[in-house]
């Protein structure tokens, strides 16, 4: 049976009256499966939270039976392409796993969003970039994931360093080239271009492997 998502009518970020009520929203919801999954209730607390904030609710994506892995989401894709076309300015969504798959997802979309001046709300976690506390977290989530991508970069290095030190080859496998059968296709008049592409390699490999170099 499929587990019922929980509420989060108590937890909707804090309202600033009077502020901003002139910003078009849509709403962005995805359930990964159609067996007792309804992104209604999602939608539901993001009208209700737009009614609160007086941000007319100018567009609803839903995508259903959409795993949150997978590249590409059709109403996701709408969504950022009607943003490109300036037609809302601000995104609202229930929930982070809702809308990105991961974390660097996640930025890659906030960055889009903001050189295009659309701010992003996400109701369970209490995030609204259009807020200081917003503004912050955004920016710590981008020097998080800075940091990760560093770690991995010197992770990668290290194994490198520790290969070499090891005497092991680096790079891709050298592929071998019969030299004989090289000889006997250009016996035929056959061009380097034809002989590399018959054995799977470069004509530059294919003449350099005719003269021993490899």
């Amino acid at each position: 049976m499929a587990a019922k998502e929980s509420s989060t009518h108590a937890t909707f970020p804090q309202v600033v009256r009077g502020a901003d009520l002139d910003r078009r929203a849509v709403l962005y919801s995805r359930v990964s499966t159609t067996n007792g999954q309804d992104p209604e209730m999602q939608s539901r607390e993001i009208r209700e939270y737009c009614l609160r904030r007086g941000w007319p609710l100018v567009g609803e994506y839903v995508d259903i039976g959409i795993s949150g892995a997978k590249e590409r989401r059709p109403q996701l894709d709408r969504l950022i392409a009607d943003a490109h076309k300036r037609k809302f300015e601000v995104v609202v969504v229930w929930k982070f796993d809702r809308f990105a798959r991961s974390v660097s997802h996640l930025l890659r979309a906030l960055e889009t969003f903001r050189a295009l001046g659309v701010e992003f709300v996400s109701l369970s976690e209490q995030v609204d970039t259009s807020t200081p506390t917003g503004k912050m977290i955004f920016t710590v989530l981008g020097a998080v994931a800075e940091l990760e991508r560093s770690l991995i970069a010197e992770r990668v290095r290290a194994g490198l360093r520790n290969a070499r030190a090891k005497g092991r080859r680096l790079g891709r496998p050298t592929k071998q080239v019969n030299a004989a059968q090289i000889a006997a296709l250009r016996a035929q008049g056959l061009p380097w271009r034809r002989i590399g592409a018959s054995l799977g390699v470069s004509a530059a490999t294919a003449y350099a492997a005719s003269k021993g170099r490899l």
